[in-house]
C-alpha cells in the first residue's frame, strides 16, 4: 500500500512515522507547502518526497492522509474523492458549514471513504468511559462535566485562521460527547472571556469559554476550555449517574492539587500537550485507517460525524456571540437533505 501525506508539520510528522512502520504500507509520499520540510522528513524516514500535491495524484497512490492547514481540507477531500482515493483527514472539514457540506458531498457522491481525526475515540479512558454508560454501569447518566484546558496559547497569527475557541479546541469535547453518550445535543448555551492577552480579541476570539449542553435524554453537560492553564495540559471528562461516577484523564500526570490535607499530591510531570497525551490515541486511528483502507473494518468517524460536532460549535459560538439559548435545530446540515 502506497499512501500520500499532505503536509508534514507537528501532526503531520506524527502520522507519517506511524505510518511509515506500519507493516501494511509498503511506502509513502511526502508533501508540503515548504518543499524543505517535506524533503527532510522524507529523508529521515527513508520515503519519497514529491514538489507538491499534484505529484501525489499523478504518481499514484492508495490513500490520502491530509494534515495541511484548515483552509485546504475541503479542496483536498474533494480531489482525493474525485479521484476515487479513501481519505484520513484531522479535523475539521472545513471552518464553517458550507464548505464542510459541500465537501461530504463529494465524498458520497464518490463513494469513497473519509476518516475523520478525531483521536480521543481512540484513547484507552474515553473508550472505558463509552463502555461504562453503554453497560448500564452508571445507571441513568445524568451530568457530563467535559474540560480542555492548554498551558500555554497558540500563535498569535494562527488565531485569526483557527476558528475560534468552539470549533479549534472544543470541538474535540462536542464529538466524543456524542461518541460516549450515545446522545445528541438539543440546546446550548454559552459564554466566553477575552480577559486574557489583547491577541484573543484582536482575532475576534475568546481565551476561555464554557458552554452548557442538553442532550436529547435530558442529561445536562458542561463543557469548558482554557487558552492558558500554567499548571500543565488538561483533558478529563467526568460522567455523574445514578449508580456510579467516572471520570476520565485522572493519573498522575493531571496537572491538579488538592487543598485537602490527605489529597493527593500535584503532578511531577504534569501534560505538556496534545501531541504527548494523546500519542497512542494518534497511533491508534492511523492504524485503524490502515484497515478501513484495506476493507477489514467499518469506517470509525466520518464525515457526517465530524458535521455534527461542528454544529454544536457552530451553535456554541452562535450563543456566546448573541447572548442568548441556541436550539440545534436552528444550526444546517442536522437532517439527511443536508447533505446532498
Amino acid at each position: 500500500m502506497r499512501i500520500g501525506v499532505i503536509g508534514t508539520g507537528r501532526i503531520g510528522t506524527i502520522h507519517a512515522n506511524t505510518l511509515s512502520r506500519h507493516r501494511d504500507v509498503g511506502s509513502l509520499i511526502l508533501t508540503d507547502a515548504d518543499a524543505s520540510r517535506a524533503l527532510e522528513l522524507a529523508h529521515r524516514l527513508g520515503e519519497t518526497a514529491a514538489p507538491g500535491v499534484e505529484e501525489i495524484f499523478r504518481w499514484g497512490v492508495d490513500a490520502v492522509v491530509i494534515t495541511t492547514a484548515t483552509s485546504a481540507h475541503a479542496e483536498l477531500i474533494g480531489r482525493a474523492a474525485r479521484s476515487g482515493l479513501p481519505v484520513f483527514c484531522e479535523k475539521p472539514i472545513a471552518l464553517d458549514l458550507p464548505g464542510t457540506l459541500s465537501a461530504i458531498a463529494e465524498v458520497e457522491t464518490a463513494g469513497t471513504v473519509l476518516q475523520m481525526g478525531f483521536q480521543r475515540r481512540f484513547d484507552a479512558g474515553y473508550r472505558g468511559a463509552r463502555e461504562a454508560v453503554r453497560s448500564g454501569r452508571l445507571g441513568r447518566l445524568h451530568t457530563v462535566r467535559a474540560l480542555t484546558s492548554d498551558r500555554t496559547p497558540p500563535p498569535a497569527a494562527w488565531l485569526p485562521l483557527s476558528g475560534g475557541l468552539y470549533r479549534d479546541t472544543l470541538i474535540h469535547d462536542f464529538d466524543v460527547l456524542r461518541w460516549v453518550t450515545g446522545r445528541e445535543v438539543t440546546d446550548v448555551y454559552a459564554a466566553g472571556s477575552d480577559a486574557g492577552p489583547a491577541m484573543f480579541r484582536e482575532a475576534g476570539d475568546v481565551d476561555t469559554g464554557a458552554a452548557l449542553l442538553t442532550l436529547d435524554d435530558g442529561t445536562l453537560a458542561t463543557v469548558t476550555g482554557a487558552r492558558l492553564n500554567g499548571a500543565g495540559y488538561d483533558v478529563r471528562m467526568e460522567l455523574a449517574g445514578e449508580l456510579d461516577q467516572i471520570v476520565v484523564g485522572l493519573d498522575d500526570r493531571t496537572p491538579i492539587a488538592s487543598t485537602e490535607p490527605t489529597g493527593p499530591p500535584a503532578a511531577d510531570k504534569p501534560w505538556t500537550g496534545f501531541l504527548e497525551r494523546f500519542g497512542p490515541a494518534y497511533e491508534a486511528e492511523l492504524n485503524a485507517f490502515v484497515e478501513v483502507v484495506r476493507g477489514e473494518r467499518a469506517n470509525p468517524c466520518d464525515g457526517r460525524e465530524a458535521l455534527q460536532a461542528l454544529r454544536v460549535a457552530e451553535a456554541c459560538e452562535l450563543s456566546r456571540r448573541e447572548r442568548r439559548p441556541v436550539h440545534l435545530a436552528e444550526i444546517p446540515g442536522g437532517t439527511a437533505s443536508a447533505y446532498a
